[in-house]
């Protein structure tokens, strides 16, 4: 289960973490911090990281460096407009996707005489 969960938060990844700075915003290890608390324990700091490479050049975070009392300046990520834009086609996409594997997954239980309850 651990592989399929890794692919599926390979193409849920950035959308969660769009969700984290729509709260609020957040350096890299708080965001880190932030999935851990949400149960996502198997995610490295290194794939946040890179993921927040990646939105940045999207366009799709603010970026400020703030000072920090332990080394260099932390950079800190605020969601922008086109985040926001982002996220929201997330949310779409992903009640979209969930809706029908639920779908899915009901006539697949009916097929098969099985209920929620034996599984």
């Amino acid at each position: 289960m651990a592989n399929q969960m890794t692919e599926m938060l390979k193409g849920s990844l950035e959308g969660i973490v769009l969700a984290i700075l729509a709260d609020r915003a957040a350096y890299g290890y708080e965001i880190t911090a932030r999935l851990r608390d949400q149960g996502f324990a198997d995610i490295a700091e290194g794939t946040v990281y890179a993921l927040l490479v990646r939105i940045e050049q999207k366009g799709l975070v603010d970026v400020e460096k703030v000072p920090s009392e332990k080394g260099p300046p932390r950079k800190v990520y605020s969601m922008n407009r086109a985040g926001r834009a982002q996220l929201t086609e997330f949310w779409k996409t992903w009640t979209f996707l969930a809706e029908r594997i639920e779908q899915l997954r009901r006539t697949d239980n009916d097929d098969n005489g099985t209920t929620d309850e034996g599984n």
